[in-house]
């Protein structure tokens, strides 16, 4: 009876608790949870913490040191852990590299915030396993009880939304929830849930603006932008919803679209207007979309039943999708490039730039971020990157557009610099496919800019009358 019993019993403690670590398992802390937020609704008196911890950079301990070092550190970090609560509280593993804290009978905020830095100074000394020196750290989320009624995975789901904003934040830190956070997150669900009917429902429109000669101003170009024609909200510009579609994975069909509809439009435009054969449209790819097993082949078809010349589309992709994973990039871009497109790099300039990647990948032009061309008329350094930026692309045989120009002193000051192709609202805003259309049916009665006028000082006579 006492072996069945002993059995019996280990039975139960394995079922509840972390073979690596001993610590109680997520079931073990949910039951724990509970309990508390039923004490809470008999006592209101009695307040209670969940601390969600998840510790930074361990994939990459766990990827470069092995996972038998990555379970030491998770031993380690559980040893610790316990040190710094109190005999009540409950410190359980979660599952990977995420722990939970259940501190029972707080009074303030500040008391879980007081244990939270504890956790991370103890973290922060290093953990030696033979010839290795680890360091770690962890990103803390917090939610204390209040006067809100929540259940038992409510607060672990506002604790979980804490910790990501700590490591948003730039990690190794806590936070406390809030209730901006959950209308933040519920604002996002309601956004993702939106973006997967928009796709359905056909709410996506592609909006035109031209690239031109800085010489001539003749557009032979556009760039694709999309615009969501939110049945509530009205036209969303891309910035508010692209990085939850890139984070969702609704990047790929919405990009797939893009895509499609680009080259259909131009390839219209083409057969239908006048003088318009090598008319070319640029299309952004983000990093989810070029790192995709299925590009090469969507690209492919769309050329296919588009009928678009690939030297008539070009593809852009930011310097940060290049340089997160530049191997890989590579390749990809190389492909691209055998299929006859051309290729830009976007946004040059705001990321960590290196020459070797510009030698490297087969870039055929290089995109100025419009950040400096707004403040190059009134900071040297700015008009300095730019002058720079031209040179180099001078230098490297490589075409180089200036976004973002919107005054007649942005676009004098780029003809100096010897910046041949830009565009911006000076030129033009972005159009929607109807008024793109009647822009190139129009473009020939658009007076040309002319450069400024140059005088050579030791042949030209200047007359000045009535100065005052």
């Amino acid at each position: 009876i006492t072996s069945r019993r002993q059995a019996e019993e280990r039975l139960i403690h394995n079922a509840l608790h972390d073979s690596l670590t001993d610590l109680p398992n997520r079931t073990a802390f949910m039951r724990h949870l509970q309990e508390a937020v039923d004490q809470t609704k008999a006592d209101p008196d009695f307040k209670f913490a969940v601390l969600f911890l998840d510790l930074d950079r361990f994939k990459i301990i766990n990827d470069s040191l092995g996972h038998v070092i990555g379970d030491k550190l998770l031993v380690g970090i559980a040893k610790r852990l316990m040190t710094c609560v109190r005999p009540g509280d409950i410190v359980a593993r979660f599952g990977g590299d995420e722990f939970t804290i259940l501190l029972n009978n707080v009074n303030e905020p500040s008391d879980a915030t007081m244990v939270a830095e504890r956790l991370q100074r103890k973290l922060s000394a290093p953990f030696n396993f033979g010839n290795y020196e680890v360091f770690s750290s962890a990103s803390i989320g917090i939610i204390v009880s209040d006067e809100v009624d929540r259940d038992a995975e409510d607060f672990l789901r506002d604790a979980d939304t804490a910790m990501y904003r700590a490591k948003e934040s730039g990690k190794a830190r806590c936070e406390v929830f809030d209730r901006e956070m959950h209308a933040a997150n519920m604002n996002l669900l309601q956004l993702e849930t939106d973006l997967r009917r928009a796709i359905t429902r056909s709410e996506f429109e592609l909006f035109y603006q031209p690239i031109v000669s800085l010489d001539e101003n003749p557009s032979n170009e556009f760039e694709a932008l999309i615009r969501w024609n939110h049945p509530i909200h009205g036209c969303v510009a891309p910035n508010d919803f692209i990085s939850v579609a890139e984070e969702s994975g609704l990047i790929i069909p919405i990009g797939r679209w893009i895509l499609d509809e680009a080259c259909r439009q131009i390839s219209v435009w083409q057969r239908t207007i006048p003088d318009n054969e090598n008319l070319s449209v640029s299309v952004n790819l983000s990093a989810k979309q070029l790192m995709h097993p299925a590009l090469r082949g969507q690209l492919e078809e769309t050329l296919r039943t588009t009928g678009l010349d690939p030297r008539h589309l070009k593809l852009e992709v930011t310097e940060s999708t290049v340089l997160e994973r530049s191997e890989t990039a590579l390749a990809v871009l190389s492909e691209m490039r055998k299929l006859g497109l051309s290729l830009a790099m976007d946004d040059f300039g705001t990321g960590y730039s290196s020459l070797t990647y510009l030698h490297q990948f087969p870039f055929e032009r290089l995109k100025i971020d419009r950040s400096f061309v707004e403040k190059m008329d009134h900071d040297p350094k700015s008009e300095a990157i730019v002058r720079t930026i031209l040179l180099l692309g001078k230098n490297l045989n490589m075409e180089v557009v200036a976004e973002g120009i919107e005054s007649e002193r942005q676009l004098s000051l780029l003809r100096s610099l010897g910046c041949s192709l830009g565009q911006g609202f000076l030129f033009s805003r972005p159009m929607n496919a109807v008024d793109a259309e009647q822009f190139l049916l129009n473009r020939k009665k658009i007076a040309k800019l002319q450069p400024p006028n140059t005088y050579d000082l030791a042949t030209d006579l200047l007359e000045f009358t009535n100065v005052q």
